[in-house]
């Protein structure tokens, strides 16, 4: 845990802040996001915010939360995180270090919960989402964001594997194979009830060049999101 945490701290010292919540999986949850019913009014906790840019859009809209907790591993993040929302003041805001697998907030303590690219950086993914619904108060909603390995980076983590390298997302620690038939089946066994299961990102690898997003292949999307990279679980608490 303290080499994780390390490396952590590391790697979120190389970046900048992106408030613009412009990334794939970004885009999803705003995609199905209900203002009336997720946001306006309420208590919502991300947890694994990174930098906070995410957090500091909601802030930023006019349909926004009540309240915002943006929480993260790496205590770098949350000091960028919570620097970037005082430059630009964004209030409403508490910024705090937390581990998604032990989260120090009481049961039901939030209306919407959201989790973007996170448990599968953890060293127990399930873990983290039992901690997720637990303090997610009923009626909430938890949206989640996973890589999903089914698709050609799968295949290629795969080839890596047979030849005897190592997969890593930009030096990462932990990277656990998750594809989407999994993580929907250990989202549903926290007792949350499912109610969209959405993806995009169809990706052609070329040797020596980053992926090649073919965003035709995303159709018909009912098919399609079972072997897309960026993927969505929307799951409510009874």
């Amino acid at each position: 845990m303290v080499t994780s945490r390390k490396a952590y701290e590391e790697w979120h010292a190389r970046y900048e802040i992106d408030g613009g919540a412009d990334t794939p999986w970004h885009k999803l949850v705003i995609k199905h996001l209900q203002p009336k019913r997720d946001l306006i009014g309420k208590r919502v906790l991300e947890i694994g915010c990174g930098l906070g840019g995410f957090s500091c859009w909601l802030a930023s809209q006019a349909e926004r939360p009540d309240h915002i907790v943006a929480a993260d591993f790496a205590a770098t993040a949350v000091q960028k995180g919570r620097a970037f929302a005082k430059e630009h003041n964004l209030g409403g805001v508490t910024w705090e270090v937390a581990d998604v697998q032990n989260i120090a907030h009481q049961d039901a303590t939030f209306d919407t919960v959201i989790s973007c690219e996170t448990i599968e950086h953890v060293p127990s993914p399930k873990r983290g989402l039992s901690e997720l619904a637990r303090v997610l108060r009923p009626g909430g909603r938890l949206f989640l964001t996973t890589p999903n390995y089914l698709g050609t980076l799968g295949l290629y983590r795969v080839y890596l594997r047979l030849i005897g390298r190592r997969f890593t997302e930009e030096g990462q620690p932990i990277n656990n194979f998750l594809v989407l038939p999994l993580t929907r089946h250990w989202v549903a066994q926290t007792g949350l009830q499912l109610q969209t299961v959405s993806a995009t990102g169809q990706y052609l690898l070329l040797p020596g060049k980053p992926p090649v997003e073919i965003s035709s292949l995303n159709q018909p999307e009912k098919l399609m999101r079972w072997v897309a990279h960026h993927s969505l679980i929307v799951a409510e608490k009874r």
